[in-house]
């Protein structure tokens, strides 16, 4: 093998093969020499330990043989999908996956399952990771159908829909267990102070008397709250999203880098309101909640807003050359059982009394054995049989919005981070300046009407160079110019080019919001050709 081969694969399992095997060892593994499975997960400490398990008896009670789950937990799904990437590349240089099938022996990757996240982020498992076929750039698929038969997939799923999204991908390189939506959570006490009635829609949230009250998470550091946005703008659609996507970024408090955030700050009274994924939400209302206490009037509450709701799979996802493919398969076939798919919304098992407790067709208790997750389960037939004992009574199928995303993801986190989040001063004094403009009745139409079209305004996007070294073209930021654009963003011959183009709508938009406080301030145009 050639030198740079070597210390190519030295440098990534330094980086990330150690890392994983001095993680500490499994508290609750099973005998020393039964199988083990291995899933990298961003799920919670109590959602792993639920399914481990419950997989682990599930295991032993079918198949008459102990197995232990050991968990990797590196962070979000980012930095899952850098890890998984960099394991993958080290094993390509090894020359330990076939160039044409991508076909590779199990263990040639120390990893079995990954377990969580949303559908984008298994979607890029199949394509994210590129690598170099004799100097070709090809993809190479990290994950691979888990193989189940058409009856059973039909069997757990039905029609292959909520909403505008699918529960699994065709080729089953992934399925959902759980399902996730994005909606908001609010502080009723921090509301009422704010004389102000509880959200129904984002558009709440836009408010003037929320000014510094709503938590938001970075979309260039969360993958969920991308998702979140991406929804919106396709829901409302490229002008209005946009807009609505400013105005809330202008009652922003903060934009953390962290989903989780958010909620607990809300439940805290340090801010009113946040964008949340429903899981963070409830669970946050009912970690406040005194004991027997009414949730519909408890400090936090959380809302689906009608008729915009977004329903995301939480899958799985079967990794290509895992060390225990027939265990994986296993582990998908217990989490989409009726018994395993409890464990997302009943109560659990030691807070309930044993005559109120519910069991399988096998006589099996189902419901979570120690932590309440409140996660919404993936398969119809548990609202169908089981809704009465969910502790959420929410049905996903009923309420997912029917709008497909726009395409448009990928311009989130650059075009937020410049007008709302690198800008963040001066579009809080404009937004503050065209508010105070608005009360006023005596202000005059047109200086307002200039006023917002600068607040709202998108910048012009400048291609890179030609071939010649001449200035590309300059592009409006519109849905017809976007697919043009966002290539310039990747184009591997101006690898430079997303960096410096971010620069320039950061200046863009600091000047756009610094002349809506001036006009505020002269309440009078000015002359053509001045600034």
């Amino acid at each position: 093998m050639p030198i740079a081969r070597i210390i190519f694969a030295v440098i990534f399992i330094s980086l990330v093969a150690v890392p994983l095997l001095l993680r500490p060892a499994d508290r609750s593994a099973g005998p020393a020499d039964s199988r083990q499975l291995i899933i990298i997960t961003p799920h919670l400490a109590q959602l792993r330990e639920e399914f481990e398990l419950g997989f682990r008896r599930w295991h032993e009670e079918k198949y008459g043989e102990a197995v232990r789950v050991q968990y990797l937990t590196p962070g979000g799904t980012s930095e899952i999908i850098k890890q998984l990437s960099a394991l993958y590349t080290s094993a390509w240089n090894r020359d330990e996956i076939d160039r044409e099938t991508f076909e590779c022996e199990p263990g040639t990757i120390p990893i079995d399952l990954m377990f969580g996240g949303g559908s984008y982020d298994h979607s890029r498992l199949m394509t994210v990771c590129r690598v170099s076929d004799d100097g070709t750039i090809v993809s190479l698929p990290m994950s691979e159908p888990s193989g189940f038969s058409d009856e059973q997939v039909e069997e757990w799923f039905g029609p292959n829909a909520i909403g505008a999204q699918p529960l699994y991908q065709k080729d089953q390189y992934w399925l959902a267990t759980a399902l996730s939506s994005f909606g908001i959570v609010y502080n009723r006490r921090v509301y009422e102070q704010l004389g102000l009635s509880a959200p129904r829609s984002f558009h709440d949230l836009t408010d003037p008397r929320l000014f510094g009250w709503v938590a938001m998470a970075d979309p260039r550091q969360s993958g969920s709250i991308t998702t979140t946005l991406d929804y919106i703008l396709s829901h409302e659609g490229w002008d209005e999203g946009w807009k609505l996507l400013r105005e809330i970024s202008a009652n922003s408090r903060y934009f953390s880098g962290s989903s989780s955030k958010p909620p607990i700050d809300v439940s805290a009274g340090e801010a009113a309101a946040g964008l949340a994924i429903d899981f963070y939400g409830r669970g946050q209302a009912q970690s406040v909640l005194a004991p027997g206490a009414d949730p519909a009037t408890g400090r936090v509450g959380y809302v689906d807003p009608a008729g915009s709701v977004y329903i995301d799979p939480d899958p799985i996802s079967v990794m290509r050359g895992g060390p225990q493919p027939e265990l994986a398969r296993r582990f998908i076939e217990y989490v989409l059982t009726e018994r395993g798919q409890s464990v997302w919304n009943f109560a659990p098992i030691s807070d309930t009394e044993p005559a109120d407790r519910v069991l399988d067709s096998e006589g099996d208790e189902m419901g979570p054995a120690v932590y309440a997750l409140r996660r919404l389960p993936a398969r119809r037939v548990m609202y169908e049989k089981h809704f009465d004992h969910f502790m959420d009574r929410v049905n996903p199928y009923l309420v997912a919005g029917s709008d497909r995303p726009a395409g448009w993801r990928s311009s989130i986190g650059p075009m937020m981070g410049a007008f709302g989040i690198d800008t963040g001063d001066e579009l809080k004094k404009a937004w503050k300046a065209l508010n105070d403009a608005r009360a006023d009745e005596a202000f005059p139409s047109e200086v307002m009407a200039q006023m917002e079209r600068l607040f709202y305004a998108m910048p012009v996007h400048e291609m890179p160079p030609n071939e010649a070294g001449q200035p590309g073209e300059m592009l409006e930021f519109t849905p017809e110019n976007y697919k043009p654009i966002r290539n310039s963003w990747r184009d591997p011959e101006h690898p430079e080019w997303a960096v410096k183009s971010q620069i320039r709508y950061v200046e863009f938009f600091q000047e756009q919001y610094r002349q809506v406080v001036r006009l505020a301030r002269t309440k009078a145009l000015e002359p053509a050709g001045t600034q």
